[in-house]
């Protein structure tokens, strides 16, 4: 069934209700900031619904609520959430992981292990999947399904999937600005509009950045259009289109070692500075549509189709490469509910396919003046690559408040890699079927506490370009691309989510056995790490997460804590050279809690906490970063009619200096070398947004 939209008509009547009741005009109604947040919240609801009926781990992401600090990449939307591991490189450039995903995929290349979608429809391709297009203020919420939860949307990833939803013109105002700025030049503004005009609705934002960067040389810029419109033809069939245009420009600082961030954060790796290293991308467009048919009360039929150019001009080593990406994405989707021997059904038919289209290629020019004269061709090649996914699932209450998912996705990849000039360059190409199934139990034992656990397979296929970064080298060029295989993993998931006395919470225990893993090592410093396969290995974890309200008094305020803690242990099983060596890249523990005080009157302030272990820099295990405990504080106004907002965001109070993330090595004998990118140190942003209704 779907939610019922207020009519023009059904608008008349409670303008008529207002002028006629004097209490009403004695304290004016602000009517299109009710409908507008009652919208934005049914929406919430609907969704947190949905995700509740997923026998696994699952997050909502309010960006309400992220909107009331700095807002500056997905680190900040993905922040407190237990499970999801992000951390900022300093720029646009996000190290994302669930439960081990892409584990150790640099900061600022594209991610692996994890299905990206905007508004339900493909970002993530057989390229991996880019940040470019990723601006935050866009976004209404994120969905976050962890692990072979996502299964539903096509996902197969050992991570699962994060559909990010931008606003529309239901929940967008008819004008806001909002204007962020910080420490080291940071600022942000942004200027949008959404309106609801009949059966026509439209939402479209412009949004600009720059910052200086906490490290030398880690400046950079971002500007871009988010935009969509949707049109009601009739109660049964509707459609959106959706288009999104972001170009960015980040120089890069590079990593550095342990002692250098202890005594010297904000320095640049050296060779980095000397190469005068920089990641322009000239220009990145996501074009999509969305239509829905409701072909009765009980079924729906939804189509999608996008277009996505991302064109990259990469200037990190002696080389630079131009590289043009192009994909074109469809789905197609069915969803019925049923009544099976008297029993509930739910079926979910799916299709999706991304492919590259044949304009994609790399060409790479000398640009650091050496053997050769700057501007001399060394090589062209290809990457072509296809995901299909075909996956059929059902939910059968076998019982009162006991529900069975079933499920089975069938996968073909196509990886091609080729070098076309040198003329003695190589070709690959691999052609597989792969299939994943998936089985689970949720249990309602009452309105507020919920049991599940389901067993599943993952299928994640390498990158195109990894086999060609993965060969080895001959006279300093790889020429001659390698195969590997796909990674798959078989993982068993048990928990329970509820509401208690002490507040809102979910526990999650996974297990999963990996084979051929997707591993990321840096091999030549300076240079893109390589990819390889790994030989069997373990990802098994607890995530947990914990929402509080400790105190409330009427009229006075209320006191309350949240908190998210993940437990990663990612090891080898008796490797031949590691044995049972831990993987290096992610903290095993990750804790991040805020305890806030909110008054009546709107005003707010909060204090917050991050904590991880060390982590190893290299797979052999001989030397780890140090842990760290970092503070922040917030400090921020809500007016009671939500048109307007203020906030002072408080980073690292105490500029402790620590490793954010890393790029690990082989086997660094237990020295010190720059495999780290240092964590921001003390900063103050502030920020304020006010709506026109």
């Amino acid at each position: 069934m779907r939610p019922a939209l207020l009519s023009p008509s059904s608008l008349g009547v409670l303008g008529l209700f207002v002028a006629i009741n004097p209490a009403l005009e004695a304290a004016p109604l602000e009517l299109g900031q009710v409908l507008i947040e009652g919208r934005q919240q049914n929406e919430l609801d609907a969704a947190q619904e949905r995700l509740r009926q997923v026998p696994g781990a699952t997050n909502l992401v309010d960006m309400q609520q992220v909107e009331q600090g700095r807002v500056a990449s997905n680190e900040d939307v993905l922040a407190y959430q237990p499970g999801v591991f992000a951390q900022s490189a300093g720029n646009d450039g996000v190290k994302l992981s669930i439960r081990g995903s892409g584990i150790n995929r640099a900061p600022g290349s594209h991610g692996s292990g994890v299905y990206v979608m905007f508004d339900g429809l493909p970002l993530t391709g057989p390229g991996g999947t880019p940040y470019e297009l990723f601006e935050p203020l866009w976004l209404s919420r994120a969905e976050v399904l962890r692990g072979a939860n996502g299964f539903d949307r096509g996902a197969l990833a050992l991570g699962g999937a994060i559909d990010y939803v931008t606003h529309t013109g239901h929940d967008a105002a008819p004008l806001q600005v909002r204007y962020e700025i910080g420490s080291r030049g940071y600022a942000k503004r942004q200027i949008s509009s959404g309106q609801v005009l009949g059966d026509l609705d439209y939402y479209v934002a412009l949004t600009d950045s720059e910052y200086d960067g906490y490290q030398q040389h880690s400046s950079g810029s971002s500007k871009g259009i988010a935009a969509n419109v949707g049109y009601r033809f009739n109660p049964n069939l509707e459609t959106r289109f959706y288009l999104r245009y972001r170009e960015t420009e980040n120089d890069l600082a590079g990593r550095l070692t342990k002692e250098q961030i202890k005594h010297d954060p904000r320095a640049a790796n050296p060779l980095y500075l000397s190469r005068d290293a920089s990641r322009p991308q000239p220009g990145s467009t996501w074009l999509g549509n969305k239509t829905t048919f409701f072909l009765d009360e009980d079924s729906r039929l939804e189509t999608g189709l996008v277009y996505h150019d991302y064109p990259m001009d990469l200037r990190e080593g002696p080389n630079r490469l131009k590289v043009a990406y192009s994909d074109v994405s469809g789905t197609l989707n069915y969803v019925r509910r049923d009544n099976l021997f008297d029993h509930e059904s739910k079926t979910t038919l799916g299709w999706r396919t991304t492919k590259h289209l044949p304009n994609s290629g790399a060409s790479e020019f000398v640009r650091v003046p050496g053997t050769q004269a700057v501007g001399t061709r060394t090589r062209d090649f290809s990457y072509q690559g296809s995901d299909s996914v075909v996956h059929a699932g059902n939910e059968l209450e076998l019982a009162p408040d006991l529900w069975l998912t079933s499920g089975l996705a069938m996968i073909y990849t196509r990886r091609e890699s080729a070098v076309t000039y040198p003329q003695e360059g190589g070709k690959v190409s691999k052609h597989d079927w792969d299939y994943a199934p998936r089985l689970g139990l949720r249990y309602d034992l009452s309105p507020s506490l919920q049991l599940f656990g389901n067993i599943s397979r993952s299928v994640e296929p390498p990158h195109p370009w990894a086999l060609i970064w993965s060969s080895p080298r001959v006279n300093g060029l790889q020429t001659q691309p390698i195969e590997m295989h796909n990674q798959t993993a078989t993982t068993l998931e048990l928990g329970a989510r509820g509401d208690s006395d002490f507040g809102r919470w979910d526990l999650t225990w996974y297990y999963s056995n990996v084979r051929h893993e997707l591993l990321a090592v840096e091999i030549v410093p300076g240079l893109p790490a390589a990819e390889f396969n790994a030989s069997p290995t373990v990802h098994q974890g607890v995530e947990a997460g914990l929402d509080s309200l400790l105190w409330e008094r009427g009229g006075v305020g209320k006191l309350s804590l949240r908190q998210a803690y993940t437990f990663s242990d990612f090891h080898y099983r008796d490797d031949d050279v590691f044995g049972d060596n831990r993987l290096p890249g992610i903290p095993m523990h990750y804790y991040q809690a805020e305890m806030r005080f909110d008054l009546p009157s709107g005003l707010y302030a909060g204090i917050n906490t991050q904590m991880a272990s060390k982590v190893q820099v290299d797979y052999a295990n001989s030397y780890p970063t140090d842990a760290y405990a970092l503070l922040g504080a917030t400090l921020g106004y809500n007016s009671p009619k939500q048109d307007w907002q203020t906030w002072l965001d408080l980073r690292n109070l105490t500029n402790k200096r620590y490793a954010a993330t890393v790029t690990p090595g082989y086997n660094d004998n237990g020295k010190d070398t720059p495999h780290s990118t240092p964590g921001e140190g003390f900063g103050v942003y502030a920020g304020v947004s006010y709506s026109f209704r």
